[in-house]
């Protein structure tokens, strides 16, 4: 299966192992956006306002085109900043984008308690409790 992984930035760190054991299983990965340089935001916030806007809209259109080719989308929310389970803005798109174009949405950890929470369940995505093998 096709997987594009979606992540917070500040999570990067874990992509690389849960990776390498999808592609154990036979998987094909893509990987989320600026995952070769995930303080690039920070870079081009700090040009300006229109700087910022410009390069948050490509990524929007970047993130739509890796949904779209891929099966599935498999979400590594985890902890962030005191937050368990933690989705973003950006990967809510993410996955909002998937359950629009009917693909496969698996959540590693339990749905957060948050803004999302009831728009998350809507989507219905498979929490897999970081058991791999549960991707099909």
């Amino acid at each position: 299966m096709n997987i594009f992984i979606c992540a917070s930035k500040h999570n990067y760190d874990k992509v690389a192992p849960v990776k390498e054991q999808l592609e154990a299983l036979g998987h094909s990965i893509t990987l989320p956006n600026s995952y070769d340089e995930p303080m690039k935001e920070e870079e081009v916030r700090q040009q300006g306002a229109a700087a910022h806007r410009e390069w948050k809209a490509m990524m929007l259109h970047e993130q739509e085109e890796k949904v779209r080719a891929n099966d599935a989308v498999l979400v590594l929310n985890f902890e962030k900043r005191g937050q368990a389970n933690y989705i973003g803005g950006a990967t809510f798109l993410e996955i909002f984008k998937a359950f629009e174009l009917g693909k496969k949405i698996f959540l590693y950890n339990p749905v957060p308690d948050n803004i999302f929470t009831d728009e998350l369940l809507g989507m219905g995505p498979l929490v897999i409790n970081g058991d791999l093998s549960l991707i099909y």
